[in-house]
Parts: structure tokens; C-alpha cells; sequence
């Protein structure tokens, strides 16, 4: 669980009429004071939450994308970043832009090498 998270949840745990001391309960679990009072009062919420408005895609989306990508990869065509930038746009219906896509592939740990397939054997055609 995630510190913040299990902070809030001892915060909520405690008896009605019993004190709230942030101070001491952003020590124990190692979050900010302010930040724990904050969210416990709600007027901030996760970061996921906070910038969820500002993202190009949803994670649902980022997976269906991750997904299609790997699904290049095993055929042995993976796709170059301006492949993955357009595939993106597809799917957001909007401009993402060059730097998306770097941060895209960090963000998963994605690595991807274009490469020229070779030709078909003689054999095979």
C-alpha cells in the first residue's frame, strides 16, 4: 500500500472524539504534513487523479496501445516512434506530440529497435 494511502486509512481509523494529529502521523508513515492534511480534507486529491484531465490517454487507452505494440513486436515488425505517435492520435482523436512518445516508452519500459526485415528465403515463397 502506498504510504500516503495507509496514512489516510490510520486517519480514518481512529474513534470518534479522538484527536487527529497530522504531524505525528505524516512521521510515522514518511508523507509531508501538508500534503497529508490536504488530502485528508479533500481538497487535494491523487496525483493520478489531479492530472487524469490532462493526460492524452487514459490508461485503459495506454494499455490497448501497449498491447498493439506488442503484438507488432512478435509478428517482427516493430513499429518506429512516428508509427506509435500516429497510433496514439488514433486513439486520443488528437495531436500527441514527439516527446509523448519518449516518454510513452519510459513510462512502460518499453524498448523498441526498428529494423529492416530481411527478405523471404527462396524456399519459402
Amino acid at each position: 500500500m502506498d504510504p500516503m494511502e495507509a496514512a489516510l486509512a490510520a486517519l480514518e481509523s481512529l474513534k470518534p472524539g479522538e484527536r487527529l494529529n497530522y504531524t505525528a502521523t505524516a512521521k510515522k508513515f514518511g508523507v509531508g504534513r501538508d500534503a497529508l492534511s490536504r488530502r485528508h480534507r479533500g481538497v487535494q486529491g491523487p496525483r493520478e487523479q489531479q492530472y487524469g484531465n490532462q493526460q492524452n490517454l487514459s490508461p485503459a487507452q495506454e494499455s490497448h496501445l501497449i498491447g498493439y505494440i506488442d503484438r507488432l513486436c512478435e509478428r517482427g515488425l516493430p513499429p518506429t516512434k512516428r508509427m506509435i505517435q500516429n497510433f496514439a492520435q488514433e486513439i486520443a482523436h488528437k495531436y500527441v506530440g514527439n516527446r509523448w512518445v519518449d516518454r510513452f516508452l519510459n513510462r512502460h519500459n518499453i524498448d523498441i529497435y526498428a529494423r529492416w526485415a530481411s527478405g523471404m528465403e527462396k524456399e519459402r515463397k
